[in-house]
C-alpha cells in the first residue's frame, strides 16, 4: 500500500526549496504525493505563483485561500487562523499518513496545529536554524517541537535540534534542499538572463532581496537606512519582492518610489527559482536580509550584505559581510563586497549548507521511515548533575 505524503507549501520562496523534494517523492511508485498551496501561492498581488506548481506538474490536492490582503500584525495572525479552518478540512479528507512542513513561514503554523490535532506525524525542513530578528525563530523552534522527523541543513543546526530534546534517530542531517537546483538544475547563462529580464548584466549590478523585520513593532523600521545607502551607489539595481509579511506592502510602494526617481533600476515581483539562482551568478553583490544571502549565495563564493538583526545568530559562510541598519556601514560594505580583494578571498570556500543532494535523503527517509510509534516521543532525560534547581 502507497504511503500518503503530503507537503505544504506557502510562498515562492519555499516551493523552490521544496521543488527536488517534491520531484524524488513524485518518482517513487511507493508514495502517494499531495502538495497544499495556500497563502501567497493564489495572490495576484504577489505573481499567483501557483502556476509554477502548475506547470511542474506536481498534484495539488487543495488550494487554500487565507492570505488577508493587509499590512499589519493583525492580518497575519487573521490568516493563520483562516488556513487552520481550510486545513482541518483538507487534512481530515485526505489524510496523509506523513505531513511535510519546512522552514519557518508563519503560516506553518496553521498545518501543524491542524495536524498535531489530527494526529498526522510531522515531518519538518530546516529546523535548528537561528533568525532572531524575526518572529520565524520562534515558528521555527515551534514546528521543530510539534515534529516527529527532523532534516536539518548543517550539522550544528541538527545537534541544536537534539539538544531541544529530539531523539538523534529522529533527526537527519540532509543539507538544504534548494541547493539541489545548483546540482540539477539547469541554470541560464548570462546571455539568457538578460534576454529574459531586459537587463545588461555586463555592468555592475547589485542584487536586492529585503524583507520586513517582523521582531520589531515597525517592520519596516530598519529600511530607511537601506534605501539612503542606495541612493548613494552607482550602477544597476535590481529589487525582487519582499515576503508577504506586516509591512511588505509598505516596503514594495518605496521600492516603487527609489525606482521611479533613479535610473538603471528594476524591480521584479516574481523570478522563479531558476531565474534566481542563475542572478545570483552574474550579480557583483546581494544586499538585504534574505537568507539567501546565506544559504545559497555561499555556493557561488558570492559577497552577501546582510543588514541588521533580522538574520541575526544564524550560521554562515565568509561571503556574508554582517552590518547593522546604519547608511554608512552599509554603502561602506557595498564598496568592501565589490573590491576584487575580497572576492579573492572567497576562492574555494565551503558551503555549510550541504552538496545539493538533500532532495534523495529526505525523499528516502519519508519514505522508509516507520510509522509505529512515530507519533511518541520519549521525554528528554535530566541529568542528575543538572546545573538548574528544581526544588519547589
Amino acid at each position: 500500500m502507497k504511503r500518503r505524503i503530503a507537503v505544504v507549501t506557502t510562498s515562492r520562496a519555499d516551493y523552490s526549496h521544496l521543488y527536488w523534494p517534491l520531484f524524488e517523492l513524485s518518482h517513487r511508485t511507493d508514495i502517494d504525493l499531495g502538495v497544499i498551496a495556500l497563502g501567497a501561492h493564489l495572490s495576484p498581488e504577489f505573481g499567483n505563483t501557483i502556476r509554477e506548481i502548475e506547470r511542474d506538474g506536481f498534484p495539488i490536492i487543495a488550494r487554500i485561500e487565507c492570505l488577508l490582503s493587509s499590512d499589519s500584525d493583525v492580518g497575519m495572525a487573521k490568516t493563520i487562523g483562516i488556513a487552520t479552518l481550510s486545513l482541518a478540512d483538507t487534512l481530515s479528507i485526505w489524510r496523509p499518513d506523513i505531513l511535510l512542513l519546512i522552514a519557518d513561514r508563519y503560516e506553518m503554523l496553521a498545518p501543524a496545529s491542524v495536524a498535531l490535532a489530527l494526529r498526522i506525524p510531522i515531518a519538518h525542513i530546516e529546523g535548528g536554524e537561528i533568525s532572531q530578528g524575526a518572529i520565524d525563530d520562534a515558528v521555527r523552534n515551534a514546528l521543530t517541537k510539534l515534529a516527529h522527523i527532523h532534516f536539518t541543513s548543517t550539522a550544528t543546526a541538527r545537534r541544536r535540534v537534539i539538544a531541544m530534546g529530539e531523539q538523534p534517530w529522529r533527526v537527519h542531517h540532509a543539507g538544504a534542499p534548494s541547493l539541489d537546483h545548483l546540482q540539477r538544475s539547469s541554470l541560464l547563462t548570462q546571455e539568457d538572463l538578460e534576454r529574459n529580464l531586459s537587463v545588461d548584466l555586463q555592468q555592475p549590478t547589485i542584487l536586492v532581496a529585503y524583507h520586513p523585520v517582523t521582531i520589531h513593532r515597525d517592520t519596516t523600521l530598519e529600511a530607511d537606512s537601506l534605501f539612503q545607502a542606495l541612493a548613494k551607489i552607482a550602477g544597476q539595481i535590481i529589487f525582487v519582492y519582499p515576503n508577504s509579511d506586516a509591512g511588505s506592502r509598505d516596503l514594495i510602494d518605496r521600492t516603487q518610489t527609489f525606482a521611479a526617481s533613479r535610473l538603471n533600476t528594476r524591480i521584479f515581483v516574481n523570478l522563479s527559482a531558476i531565474t534566481y539562482w542563475s542572478l545570483l551568478r552574474c550579480v557583483d553583490a546581494l544586499v538585504g536580509n534574505s537568507s539567501s544571502g546565506i544559504m545559497e549565495a555561499a555556493s557561488y563564493a558570492l559577497p552577501a550584505i546582510n543588514i541588521g538583526i533580522r538574520q541575526q545568530g544564524r550560521e554562515h559562510a565568509a561571503n556574508v559581510i554582517d552590518i547593522p541598519a546604519n547608511a554608512d556601514a552599509i554603502t561602506a560594505a557595498i564598496s568592501q563586497a565589490r573590491s576584487p580583494g575580497f572576492r579573492l578571498s572567497l576562492a574555494g570556500m565551503k558551503n555549510p549548507y550541504g552538496d545539493g543532494h538533500a532532495a534523495e535523503k529526505i525523499a528516502t527517509v519519508l519514505a522508509e521511515t516507520s510509522l509505529e510509534g512515530l507519533l511518541i516521543k520519549a521525554p528528554t532525560p535530566i541529568p542528575q548533575d543538572s546545573p538548574y534547581d528544581f526544588r519547589e
